[in-house]
């Protein structure tokens, strides 16, 4: 059984705000243990319920982020920016599950540093109608290749979201958001006892599935009209109003790398404190 784990950092245990996952800060470095611990329980959990290869994709900011010298010596992980897939590159690599851990709530939903792919500027993001998370995303792109979420963690907001387009997934709330950056945390010694044992239970639901392929549209709503004017130049890209866009695609995989052109677009827009 070879398994997948997307890791997040806005998710992982005792994240509550900007410094925690800048890189480069002193909080950061703090955190960087603690997102590790995270992922090496999850590790841990997968190969005691049964899997033989576990592979990492780094998924958050710059990519680089998890304490390789630091990891489950068990686990292969994927570091770095520019992949293809983003946070969900090798899932087309025949894994039979994947975990989302260190998941968090999308743009405009309440949630600890909730956002959908840019930290700001973006405030909606919709997948066939549906508001959508990264999560969301993450997983019709997972059942585009037939692999089964198995697991996500986060805060108790990224659970319930979870739990509508995962249902059968394990579920680990590592912390409750009181406000965008603020939690009552459990402390990680807690964490890990749980994040291991429900990979651990999750492995049960371990294994591929018929692939999903079929058509999809996005849309995104910005805060400024400007970013929704620079994302309307891609073509098939249309704006829908002043601050809104929409595009369709064949698969998932499509409508993920025009997502990400669309959003490269929009954070290159973004002119200093105004937006």
């Amino acid at each position: 059984m070879r398994i997948m784990i997307s890791a997040d950092m806005e998710g992982a245990t005792g994240v509550t705000w900007t410094s925690d996952v800048v890189p480069g800060t002193e909080q950061w470095q703090r955190f960087r243990r603690l997102f590790t611990g995270d992922v090496n329980a999850c590790v841990a959990g997968v190969f005691d319920g049964g899997a033989t290869d576990v592979l990492v994709n780094e998924a958050h900011s710059a990519q680089r982020n998890l304490l390789l010298e630091d990891l489950d010596a068990r686990a292969r992980m994927l570091t770095g920016r520019h992949k293809p897939l983003s946070m969900m590159q090798g899932v087309d690599s025949g894994v039979d599950g994947v975990v989302f851990l260190g998941y968090h709530a999308g743009a405009g939903e309440d949630g600890v540093l909730a956002h959908t792919y840019l930290e700001n500027s973006i405030t909606g993001v919709w997948l066939d109608g549906v508001p959508a998370s990264e999560g969301r995303l993450n997983a019709a792109v997972a059942a585009e290749h037939g692999v089964p979420v198995l697991l996500v963690t986060g805060d108790d907001r990224t659970c319930v979201d979870a739990a509508d387009y995962a249902p059968a997934a394990k579920l680990v709330a590592v912390k409750e958001c009181v406000s965008r950056y603020a939690a009552i945390c459990t402390p990680p010694r807690r964490t890990a006892e749980q994040i291991a044992e429900a990979a651990n239970a999750a492995m049960a639901l371990a294994g591929r599935r018929d692939p999903a392929p079929a058509a999809h549209r996005i849309e995104v709503e910005f805060d400024a009209t400007h970013l929704a004017q620079a994302a309307a130049v891609v073509p098939t890209v249309e704006q829908l109003g002043p601050r809104r866009v929409g595009f369709d695609a064949a698969t998932m995989t499509e409508a993920m790398k025009a997502f990400k052109v669309v959003t490269a677009i929009a954070a290159g827009a973004v002119e200093g404190i105004y937006g």
